[in-house]
């Protein structure tokens, strides 16, 4: 039997928020130590990668990730505490809501039909929407 799983997406302000795709990129780094390689392993371009991570260390008071700039190591990219705790939290954060929606929807009967190929389909981590690109005439 399938359990639900919630696609959960945390607004703090009208500009600083975190969802599946931000954390999923965290995660990406933290494994990686590089913004580069987190964002090809998502299959993100580096500068889409760099405006989310920009957007999440100025969201908060304290910095989720540090970078250092390229040299003869290359440079490289590391979550601070507070961004592994951020990471953290949020991920039990997500199983919690997912116990509740497994409780809350015990008896839903699913078909089926849809599930393997649904399954098989769903990403390992989102960013957010792109968004439209400005035309220029």
């Amino acid at each position: 039997m399938a359990k639900p799983h919630a696609h959960i997406r945390l607004d703090f302000t009208g500009t600083c928020s975190i969802g599946p795709g931000k954390i999923g990129l965290l995660e990406a780094i933290e494994r990686s130590g590089s913004l580069s390689a987190a964002a090809r392993a998502l299959g993100m371009s580096y500068r889409r990668a760099w405006l989310l991570l920009h957007n999440t260390n100025e969201g908060f008071a304290q910095p989720v990730v540090e970078l250092s700039v390229g040299g003869r190591d290359g440079g490289g990219a590391q979550l601070t505490a507070f961004g592994r705790q951020l990471v953290a939290d949020y991920r039990a954060f997500e199983a919690a809501v997912d116990s509740l929606a497994a409780k809350a929807f015990a008896d839903l009967q699913i078909s089926g039909r849809h599930g393997a190929e649904a399954e098989s389909r769903r990403p390992v981590a989102r960013a957010l929407p792109r968004r439209p690109r400005a035309r220029v005439r």
